[in-house]
């Protein structure tokens, strides 16, 4: 009998503020699936580097995470957004209703 995993449902990623990591997480079953690494300069959060664990790769993770990590950071609403990271400033520029976000 072969097992298989299952591939996660983009409703299974929870996205989570890791203030020690400076880094926002995102996790499937408990298990780190990503991350977005993120420091604070002034008024702004700059997210510059982006990661998804290999076995999670092409599954929404990464998305779901960039969607998470900037609505939390709209909910605080106490700082503007620098993507450093190409992976989030991509998200950005894909999503128009994020680019409010970033820093002028």
């Amino acid at each position: 009998m072969a097992w298989r995993m299952t591939e996660p449902r983009t409703s299974d990623i929870v996205v989570s503020d890791n203030p020690a990591e400076h880094r926002y997480e995102a996790r499937i079953d408990g298990a780190l699936a990503g991350f977005s690494a993120y420091r604070f300069k002034g008024a702004h959060i700059v997210f510059t580097h982006t990661e998804v664990d290999d076995a999670y790769a092409g599954h929404g993770v990464g998305g779901v995470l960039a969607r998470g990590a900037l609505d939390d950071v709209r909910a605080r609403a106490e700082h503007d957004v620098v993507a450093l990271c190409p992976f989030i400033s991509a998200w950005i520029a894909r999503h128009p209703d994020y680019q409010d976000l970033v820093a002028p």
